[in-house]
């Protein structure tokens, strides 16, 4: 029984920002990393961001420089601060928990940017 709620997902205009969050509760042993992914229409679940316990982080190439993923492990959240957002960031968003042993998944939250 593990749940990730999201939040923070919304609609905003092209260079505008907006901060996902991501708290997850539940039977988890362990989280060894926290992570970003998104889906456009039509495309691949695609790698955003990630960051592991100890804080290394990872991002896509489209989002570097933009994004900052960070996490607060006493609370079991990640967030994603997204800035200089673009049409093509347009995407529903998942978080995704790795606990090691499994992986668990948010139901996603919309983010649409207009021109």
């Amino acid at each position: 029984q593990v749940q990730l709620v999201e939040s923070g997902g919304g609609l905003v205009q092209a260079g505008g920002s907006l901060r996902l969050s991501c708290a997850a509760s539940g039977n988890i042993f362990r989280i060894n990393a926290m992570g970003w992914y998104r889906q456009a229409p039509g495309k691949q679940r695609e790698l955003v961001a990630t960051i592991t316990t100890p804080g290394n982080t990872n991002y896509a190439d489209s989002v570097k420089g933009r994004f900052t993923i960070s996490r607060d492990n006493p609370k079991n959240t990640v967030y994603l601060q997204m800035n200089s957002l673009k049409p093509d960031d347009t995407a529903v968003y998942y978080c995704k928990v790795n606990s090691g042993t499994w992986d668990y998944w948010g139901q996603g939250t919309q983010v649409t940017v207009s021109s």
